[in-house]
């Protein structure tokens, strides 16, 4: 007999998402809403006002003693030297192959007053078990401990230009002191909870991990102030437009950090080894031979994940994202071609349903938000 599928996991926060109208689909083994007043108000929420996201199912563990920082610096290419209590670092998981097992972000947390350096990480939902799993087999757990707050605990995202002005009032600290790539940890409703100026939409914004009740609150108060409740098909076409790799589809362990454009999160200057510097560093001698471009469909048909991208007849890679753009009005893309044919401008075609259709190779992110 096959084996039973385990249900999937729904969040703290499924019940209030539900009342909100939300439509749920099963992703990385949780029960999650796509979407609630529909995908074009809710992208449009994030870019203009503020739009409010349920990622509890992210996967969120704290690692805290006294070297918990140089044991994770042997399994990331960045320096982690660089990082100040209150800052944070996104970066990558690799195998001995160069290949990446995740993408995550690294918050440094400091020092309690025992000396032992506290750290949160923040992973992807379907690689939490095994992101766990890999990090554990190489920390000295007599001297290293992993929390994993995972179930135990809410993330919520609120990310707009007027994320900040529907925070604010809801949590002790003062977010203006908070940069980019910045956290805290401070208090709402008088209960602990950890804010970072994080998120995977392309806006300025925030994420707040807290316990089940605490996440009730915020969510309910966030959601009678008017900010939008938003789902998973607004957060893949935000994150698209700013060119944000999905792990899965964009990055996996058959893709390098060189190859997928995160050459920046490889600190070369730092003499450390850590698992896959050796291949790196060889593909740093020899070069790439594929890049992950961004591309700009040429009339109204949409590149799926999958698609082959073709040139002169031949297929020379695939679609690893694609969709309509919200914000700039053409369906847009992500693919890994050759590197002969990933100057910006080149024009190559995207087989669509047995026939091709043009798109050109454009500097990503396809949308940036203004500075102001």
């Amino acid at each position: 007999m096959l084996p039973t599928p385990h249900a999937p996991l729904s969040t703290p926060l499924h019940s209030l998402c539900s009342e909100a109208g939300a439509k749920f689909t099963p992703f990385s083994g949780w029960l999650m809403p796509v979407q609630f007043a529909g995908i074009r108000q809710e992208h449009e929420a994030v870019r203009t006002d503020a739009g409010l996201f349920d990622i509890s199912h992210m996967g969120k563990f704290v690692i805290q003693g006294k070297d918990a920082i140089a044991q994770l610096q042997a399994l990331v290419p960045s320096d982690l030297d660089r990082l100040t209590p209150g800052r944070a670092q996104y970066t990558v998981l690799l195998d001995e192959t160069g290949g990446i097992l995740d993408d995550l972000i690294v918050y440094d947390c400091g020092r309690d007053p025992s000396g032992d350096r506290r750290v949160v990480l923040i992973v992807n939902a379907g690689t939490c078990d095994a992101d766990r799993a890999w990090i554990e087999s190489h920390l000295d757990q007599n001297t290293v401990t992993l929390t994993d707050l995972t179930q135990s605990h809410v993330l919520i995202a609120i990310q707009g230009p007027n994320a900040a002005a529907q925070l604010q009032p809801l949590i002790a600290a003062d977010l203006s002191d908070i940069p980019a790539f910045g956290h805290c940890e401070t208090s709402l409703s008088g209960q602990p909870a950890f804010v970072a100026r994080t998120g995977y939409t392309g806006e300025d914004g925030f994420e707040v991990m807290v316990e089940p009740h605490v996440g009730k609150l915020l969510w309910q108060s966030l959601c009678e102030a008017g900010v939008m409740p938003c789902g998973l098909g607004a957060r893949d076409t935000l994150r698209l437009e700013a060119a944000m790799a999905l792990y899965g589809s964009d990055i996996d362990r058959t893709t390098s950090p060189l190859e997928a454009g995160l050459k920046w999160v490889v600190h070369d200057d730092k003499r450390v080894d850590y698992i896959g510097r050796s291949a790196i560093e060889t593909l740093q001698t020899q070069g790439i031979t594929r890049r992950l471009v961004g591309l700009q469909m040429q009339g109204r048909h949409i590149a799926r994940h999958g698609y082959p991208v073709i040139v002169d007849g031949d297929r020379v890679g695939e679609i690893t994202s694609g969709a309509p753009s919200q914000t700039l009005g053409y369906p847009i893309a992500l693919a890994y071609i050759p590197l002969e044919f990933a100057k910006l401008g080149t024009v190559v075609e995207v087989e669509i349903r047995g026939k091709t259709h043009p798109a050109i190779v454009v500097k990503k992110p396809f949308y940036r938000r203004s500075s102001n």
